[in-house]
């Protein structure tokens, strides 16, 4: 019998207050991570306020979520490295390193969607 089948259950409603209190954390640590949230606000005041077509809607959630998704991974990346080494190492960096560049990529990716709907709304107000 293996470790995994000694555990007891973790019961369902349990692993989204585990959620929760990662998204939490990440929002109280992580400056990047309120950086994004400030961000979705703003962008989402902004939606209302444009009255954004069911479409851009969709793309704009998926902007929002994907973002927050990838910021925790890349929160949870740096977290298991420092667990793993105090000490420099070179694959240490570069793991901090990639995840860090997936976010950029994915925030870059973020910005153009948010001109590519918001640009429009934004000249026909002049």
């Amino acid at each position: 019998m293996d470790l995994q089948d000694k555990r007891k259950p973790i019961p369902f409603i349990s692993s989204f207050s585990f959620a929760v209190s990662g998204i939490m954390t990440a929002l109280k640590t992580e400056r990047n991570m309120r950086i994004h949230f400030i961000s979705s606000v703003i962008v989402l005041v902004l939606s209302f306020y444009f009255s954004i077509t069911k479409m851009e809607w969709l793309f704009i959630l998926f902007v929002i979520g994907g973002m927050f998704a990838l910021e925790l991974i890349n929160t949870a990346i740096e977290r298991v490295v420092d667990l793993v080494t105090v000490e420099y190492h070179p694959l240490a960096k570069q793991a901090k390193d990639l995840a860090a560049g997936a976010v950029l990529v994915y925030a870059a990716l973020a910005v153009a969607i948010g001109i590519v709907i918001f640009l429009p709304y934004a000249l026909h107000m002049f």
